[in-house]
Formats: structure tokens, sequence, C-alpha cells
């Protein structure tokens, strides 16, 4: 068995569905499943406090129709993994917006591997540059931001979710130590990462 396979809990209502997608991520040799939930319990969530994992496969509606909304941020109180959604039905798309990334029933299994991959690649890039330094990615986001764009805006441009995008831009003032819009718009164009004609007044 391969040492670098990367570590993914599921949570699944369906055993069928969670069982596919178990057999399909780690048939790709990049993946081990190291557990699987059918459930969320409602009394505290004990079993999502344990979590280790490099990401987190879910099905939104684990949560009920109640809670399929804030489900992305349930999870976000208990990891900092990525989480991917399985689309196991249709739903708002508002929702799917939330997450890192989102695979469908009907995606070949190269496709899923794919996502996931990326998904925590793009976690890990994020997580980088403590140094003080934004990453490639992180520059991108603070010009966006300097340039007025909205998260759900900026989300759809890089093709990725609104929380990934909100993960950014705390990692920006972080760095930065800037928390206002209009000093990140003055550190941007101090870093020449945009001029005076594209920042907004």
């Amino acid at each position: 068995m391969r040492t670098d396979r990367k570590e993914l809990m599921l949570i699944i209502p369906s055993e069928i569905v969670s069982r596919g997608i178990k057999d399909i991520l780690e048939e790709s040799g990049d993946f081990f499943v190291t557990g699987i939930m059918h459930h969320i319990p409602r009394e505290g969530d004990e079993h999502l406090k344990n979590i280790y994992a490099d990401a987190i496969v879910l099905d939104p509606s684990v949560f009920g129709c109640g809670e399929m909304d804030i489900a992305r941020q349930i999870i976000a109180e208990y990891s900092d993994a990525p989480v991917v959604a399985l689309q196991t039905c249709l739903c708002d798309e508002d929702y799917l917006h939330q997450y890192d990334a989102v695979v469908s029933l009907y995606d070949a299994p190269a496709a899923i591997s794919r996502k996931v991959m990326e998904a925590i690649q793009d976690t890990v890039q994020s997580k980088k540059s403590e140094n003080g330094l934004l990453s490639a990615r992180e520059k991108e986001i603070l010009v966006c931001v300097a340039k007025g764009m909205q998260n759900k805006e900026i989300a759809d441009r890089f093709n990725i979710s609104t929380y990934t995008v909100i993960t950014h831009r705390k990692n920006i003032s972080r760095k930065t130590g800037i928390r206002s819009v209009a000093g990140l718009t003055v550190y941007a164009l101090l870093n020449n990462l945009i001029d005076l004609n594209e920042s907004v007044e």
C-alpha cells in the first residue's frame, strides 16, 4: 500500500453510495478512506470532534433539508480539511457554492478523484507561505477584492467555493495585518498588483 495516499472521511447517509465512492477513490491509488459516517448524531455531534482527514466527502443531505444551507459551516467547526460535496439529488446551487469542490453521482471515477485531489492541493497551497508572503492565488483574490468584487463573484471567476474565497481572505488579512477593503486596496496598489485605474473608488 502506498504511504503517500491522502486520508479521507466520508459522511454519506447511503451505505450503498458510500461503499461505491470508497471503492472508486481507493482504486485510484491516491486515497485511503479512514472512516465512514452514515449520520450525524443530534446530541452534540461528538463523532465530528475526532475527525482527522486530508479531505471530507460529504453528502449535504445528511443534515436534512433544514440545515443543508449551513452544512459546510457545521463541519468547519470541527475540521479545517477541505470538504467536497457529493451531489446525490437536485439542490439549490447556492448550497453547493460553500464547498471546496462538488462531485456528482454521474461523474466518471477519474473526475471524482481529480476533483477531490484538487480540493486538497488548493487547501495545502493556501496554508503555505507562513512567512507572510502571499501565494499566487491569494494575490489573485486580493486583486479581485481591490476591484470591489463580492465573494460569490470571485468564487465564480476561479471556479472555487465561496467558503474557499473567505478562507483566502482570512489568510490575506492575517499575513498583511490589514482587515479593511480600503486598506487591502492600498496594499495592492503599493505592491503593484493593480494600477490606480483598476481600483474601485
